[in-house]
């Protein structure tokens, strides 16, 4: 009897013991110290080696030195690189499904596993350019918040342009089919200055801070937005503090859109009619352009045959998906005459110091998939003339800063602990950005082996 009080009272107390352990663990958990870590602050600048401290899903501490507070869980990365979480630009959720494109996609379901794929490439934050449900955007931005899944933080626009038009054909008839069916308006159709600053004002009202405005007749398919209508609209936005993005058609589009008022260009049009004197324009305005080339060269690659791609599809779903198109490229590559081109037209612009941000506009057109192209874009802004330290400012703060993301973009106190470990040095080669080890966001780190399970069970 006495040993039977005995044993089970050391049970007690090693289970006390036990829970003591956990609780301790669990409270310095909520304090993370990295150390060891080479930290790529975001803004053009890094530290060589040193500690990056978060607490509650904020960053606390950036130091060059290698620091180790009492009670913090410490992890010793080994001289891995820190960066902060990537930010695209310019995407369309909802339409691209795992299996195929198209509006019957859209769904609470569909963006969610649209989200946690830019989330296990190391994004933080998506900006849906004027083709979405309101209410809908509303409700993904709140299930995440309230952590029912975990990913990257959304922004959305409404969309503006002639009546039914805007998108690129293929692209209108599904977005018009989405207004049919969640029966809301997802275009807003423009149709006299008047009208315009009114439709304006019906968005302030439901609480959108982005319109993107369509100026593309899509080879005269569609009638382009005119400059009395687009200025309306540009500067009744201005007044009630809405940001104006732009899909343009042409380069000689943008001095006017730059002197009625735009914040930016979703759309480079980067090429000989780009040249020094509109960049200079772009730079004295403060206006952004996404240059946007991998939506025309990765169409043209092979990119079912990349391994960093092949993470997230199953077979069944590359073939369906990617690699089920008669012209694909091994490897693209523009003519010498016209790369030499873009590569004056580009450094023009970083010479001028536009500010470029990363966007790809991923799911505005199928099989052009999230998170994946904006690696290969910024693999396509080294190659035509950026540092790979200028193509990360493009990727993380230059995005951070037009999109009004105040406390992302850089590994900073007081900033979002949004970031990726790397195992590799994207300074030394910007492929490097691949080599993605874990993926934090708010402080919580994505669990990418569970994601790329249920993508490839």
């Amino acid at each position: 009897m006495k040993f039977s009080i005995r044993v089970s009272l050391f049970l007690q107390i090693i289970t006390m013991h036990f829970v003591d352990a956990i609780a301790q663990q669990s409270e310095s958990q909520n304090e993370v110290v990295i150390k060891n870590v080479r930290i790529i602050i975001g803004d053009g600048s890094f530290i060589e080696s040193g500690s990056l401290q978060f607490e509650d899903g904020v960053i606390t501490q950036v130091s060059g030195d290698q620091i180790e507070p009492p009670g913090a869980l410490i992890i010793d990365a080994g001289g891995k690189t820190v960066m902060p979480a990537l930010i695209d630009g310019h995407s369309h959720l909802g339409y691209q499904g795992r299996k195929d494109w198209g509006s019957h996609n859209y769904g609470l379901t569909n963006l969610i596993d649209n989200l946690e794929q830019y989330a296990y490439y190391g994004f933080g934050a998506v900006f849906s350019a004027g083709s979405d449900s309101l209410p809908l955007m509303n409700t993904l931005e709140s299930q995440r918040k309230s952590g029912e899944f975990i990913g990257p933080r959304v922004l959305f626009a409404a969309g503006m342009a002639p009546p039914n038009q805007g998108p690129n054909d293929q692209f209108l008839t599904h977005a018009l089919s989405v207004e049919s069916r969640f029966g809301e308006t997802i275009l807003y159709g423009l149709e006299s200055p008047t009208q315009a600053r009114e439709q304006v004002k019906v968005v302030f009202e439901k609480g959108f801070k982005f319109i993107k405005i369509w100026v593309d007749d899509r080879g005269g398919s569609q009638s382009k937005l005119s400059p009395e209508l687009y200025t309306a609209v540009i500067d009744e936005a201005r007044k009630l503090g809405i940001k104006v993005f732009v899909h343009q058609q042409f380069a000689s589009d943008m001095p006017p859109l730059l002197a009625a008022g735009t914040h930016g260009f979703l759309h480079g049009r980067i090429g000989s009619d780009l040249h020094q004197d509109i960049a200079k324009e772009i730079r004295a305005a403060g206006a952004f352009v996404v240059p946007n080339w991998g939506l025309g060269e990765l169409r043209q690659e092979a990119i079912g045959e990349d391994d960093f791609l092949n993470q997230i599809y199953s077979e069944d779903e590359m073939i369906g998906l990617i690699t089920n198109f008669s012209r694909r490229f091994a490897r693209f590559r523009n003519p010498p005459e016209i790369e030499a081109e873009l590569v004056n037209s580009f450094n023009s612009m970083i010479e001028a110091g536009v500010d470029i941000v990363l966007g790809t506009d991923a799911g505005a057109v199928p099989n052009h998939p999230f998170g994946y192209t904006g690696h290969r874009e910024l693999e396509i802004y080294v190659r035509l003339g950026m540092s790979p330290m200028q193509a990360l400012v493009a990727a993380t703060s230059n995005a951070a800063k037009h999109l009004g993301l105040n406390d992302m973009g850089m590994l900073s106190p007081g900033y979002s602990a949004d970031f990726i470990i790397l195992d590799e040095n994207p300074l030394d080669e910007i492929r490097n950005t691949r080599t993605i080890s874990s993926v934090y966001l708010s402080g919580r780190e994505i669990d990418r082996s569970a994601l790329q399970k249920k993508w490839r069970p």
